[in-house]
């Protein structure tokens, strides 16, 4: 993602790379952003101190790990600049940490940078609304490469949670992440998901509404890993003018139900 990154930032007007930051003793540290990224050398020299590449920037497009991107949401809240968060695998207590540095950074966080996943995510909104659970049940399918770390994915969670959200449940309680041996039956009302990992998968996704005699399936495949990198700064040109706060990709698209 970082390259993915550095080379979307160089082919959209108005975006200008600042820094590049990888973590103490990565290969990386010392090598040219640019050079690295296929694009030639750009002069940005990979280091690995946030605070420096934080100094001067407006913003940071942090798709790292849980640790660092707490570490970052702080250091965005003391430059009281802009904190685009793509991380998944994040615990309760990491995101509560990075919302709370919205109170003096302008912050947006999503399971899934891509516009259409979070466009996805309110048509099963909507969906889960208008199909009773004791008729209709949910089923979160998601497919990743073999090096993914954490499961189900952020973007599988994002989309678990509209389901609660239209149906007005809390998805810690009324989801169903492993079946194993004899279950007996699917629990009514329940969100259950499946996680494959396997080969070069970037992001398969879909959430199925089964119901007696019908399936209705709504789905997204990533291609390129271009989307995500896409949506983050466009998250973050969007959040430059806006005050300090606690935002999600739904804000950013204007489909926030706030």
């Amino acid at each position: 993602m970082g390259q993915t990154l550095i080379r979307l930032i160089d082919s959209i007007d108005g975006v200008t790379l600042h820094a590049a930051i990888e973590r103490a003793g990565s290969p990386f540290v010392g090598r040219d952003a640019g050079e690295l990224a296929g694009l030639g050398p750009n002069g940005v020299i990979i280091g690995d101190d946030p605070l420096s590449a934080f100094l001067h920037a407006e913003g940071v497009l942090d798709f790292t790990s849980p640790a660092a991107s707490v570490e970052f949401a702080g250091l965005a809240a003391q430059a009281r600049i802009v904190h685009v968060v793509g991380t998944t695998g994040c615990s309760d207590a990491d995101d509560a940490k990075i919302q709370a540095a919205g109170r003096h950074a302008r912050i947006v966080k999503s399971g899934n940078m891509s516009l259409g996943v979070n466009l996805l995510s309110v048509f099963i909104e909507q969906a889960a609304r208008a199909l009773s659970p004791e008729d209709w049940d949910i089923e979160v399918l998601e497919m990743h490469h073999k090096r993914k770390v954490d499961a189900p994915s952020g973007t599988a969670l994002l989309l678990g949670e509209a389901a609660a959200n239209g149906r007005a449940v809390d998805l810690k309680t009324q989801s169903v992440r492993v079946r194993d041996g004899h279950t007996g039956a699917r629990g009514a009302g329940t969100i259950g998901f499946a996680t494959l990992r396997g080969g070069s998968v970037i992001g398969e996704h879909s959430v199925l509404f089964a119901g007696e005699g019908e399936i209705v399936s709504m789905s997204h495949s990533a291609a390129d890993r271009s989307i995500f990198g896409r949506g983050a700064i466009k998250a973050a040109l969007w959040a430059r003018d806006k005050k300090p706060g606690f935002y999600s990709m739904l804000d950013v698209l204007g489909l926030s139900s706030q």
